[in-house]
């Protein structure tokens, strides 16, 4: 299952196999309970997502709520997005270099932290990672990297 069609977290979770039900909603519990004040939880492209509401801030690139965090079963493994890491590579550097300075092995992308189980997980830095960045922080990162990206169409926000 790469994307559900799921509407709600709840739906989400009930479809998934036992086993990486359990793991998803083991992070999940991880993630809301450090996650900042101003960020929602809800269901978009198919995963679990945390970002903030239109209602806060409707001018996204894409009519989106601007995304901070994603969780999602994926084929082969588990995803747990971190795209505040994408807009802050100081952050993102810091995050890499602690995670693999006791030998903890780092199965990422640009944003996406692959695993298989939870205790593939530093949920300690993940915890921090979740608590360190607020919705107006992100923001001010998401404003910041539209000023120097190279000049596109926007889409009207919904």
């Amino acid at each position: 299952m790469a994307s559900s069609k799921a509407t709600t977290v709840n739906a989400y979770l009930k479809e998934l196999p036992p086993d990486r039900r359990e793991t998803i909603s083991t992070v999940r519990d991880v993630v809301v309970q450090h996650l900042p004040k101003g960020y929602e939880e809800s269901m978009v492209w198919g995963m679990i997502t945390y970002g903030i509401p239109l209602a806060t801030y409707p001018d996204t690139y894409n009519g989106s709520p601007l995304s901070y965090c994603g969780l999602a079963m994926q084929k082969r493994h588990n995803a747990l997005y971190l795209m505040g890491l994408y807009s802050d590579t100081e952050q993102e550097r810091q995050f890499r270099e602690r995670w693999t300075a006791d030998g903890h092995k780092l199965d990422m992308g640009k944003s996406c932290l692959r695993f298989t189980r939870v205790d593939a997980l530093r949920l300690d830095i993940v915890e921090e990672l979740v608590r360190s960045t607020s919705p107006d922080a992100l923001i001010a990162q998401h404003e910041r990297a539209r000023a120097e990206a190279p000049s596109r169409p926007r889409r009207a926000t919904r």
